[in-house]
């Protein structure tokens, strides 16, 4: 077995992976064990997951498969509690208040199609707000569910909700209008993984909005966590900036709680 290697004496937080099969495409090697295997490998010492399953099947069922994750990798793996809107939030928000393995909240509404702005997803924004537990979100320039501009005006509703912009916009033209959202909201963060990520627009974010609501994510397993993991270690940022972004403000921001091993510091 490879020994872990951690990036530059860092340990890295991942907040964006998913867990399990997935039914648009194929994905080779989506367990638990296998995700610890490159993890291992990159020196990653946390990566914040949510089942495919619970993404779009059964929002219950996929986040027990998550919480079966944390459970056999406890000091690795950590649950989003998926939230779909069509699939009794509440029940899954009570849930989420109960069970500390939970460390923020995905809602993904461009698959559920229904927008961020609508009532279906007062509960989760209004949670955020009173918790400060986080909300990982997809966004996607041109959506009319999920487009960057629109989480203005859940951060106008809801300013004490802390919202990271997953793929933040996906494309260029996306990235701008993320960047443009989180400049004016302190509440919205910007998330790093997507197949059009490069290294000058992660550096072009952390120049326009700060190094301290810039996290790292890899979308692990759908794109590689090693090859999104090079774009931020060989980004045009400072020793500190680059810290801030790789594990930083993941540990500022979640909820954890008390880990078995190192990731307790997290606390």
């Amino acid at each position: 077995m490879i020994g872990r290697r951690p990036v530059a004496g860092r340990q890295v937080i991942d907040v964006h992976a998913h867990l399990g099969p997935y039914s648009l495409f194929y994905i080779p090697e989506p367990g638990a064990q296998q995700m610890v295997d490159v993890m291992d490998r990159t020196g990653t010492q946390v990566t914040v997951v949510a089942a495919n399953r619970a993404i779009q099947q059964d929002a219950h069922l996929g986040n027990s498969e998550t919480l079966a994750a944390v459970d056999a990798h406890p000091s690795r793996i950590a649950a989003y509690a998926v939230i779909n809107p069509w699939q009794d939030p509440e029940r899954e928000l009570e849930r989420l208040a109960a069970d500390d393995r939970f460390v923020g909240i995905k809602v993904h509404p461009t698959l559920h199609q229904y927008p961020v702005t609508g009532a279906r997803y007062a509960a989760v924004w209004a949670f955020a707000a009173e918790t400060g537990c986080p909300v990982l979100s997809h966004s996607q320039h041109g959506s009319a569910y999920d487009a960057p501009a629109l989480f203005e005006t859940v951060a106008d509703r809801y300013p004490d909700a802390p919202v990271i912009l997953g793929h933040a916009g996906i494309s260029p033209a996306g990235v701008d209008e993320a960047v443009d959202a989180a400049s004016r909201y302190p509440s919205l963060w910007l998330e790093v993984c997507g197949s059009q990520m490069t290294g000058q627009l992660i550096t072009g974010m952390v120049e326009r909005v700060g190094s301290r609501r810039v996290l790292f994510g890899s979308d692990f397993p759908f794109i590689d966590q090693r090859m999104s993991l090079g774009r931020v270690v060989y980004a045009s940022l400072t020793e500190d900036e680059r810290e801030d972004v790789l594990g930083g403000n993941a540990r500022r921001l979640f909820r954890w709680r008390p880990l078995p091993g190192d990731p307790g510091e997290l606390q």
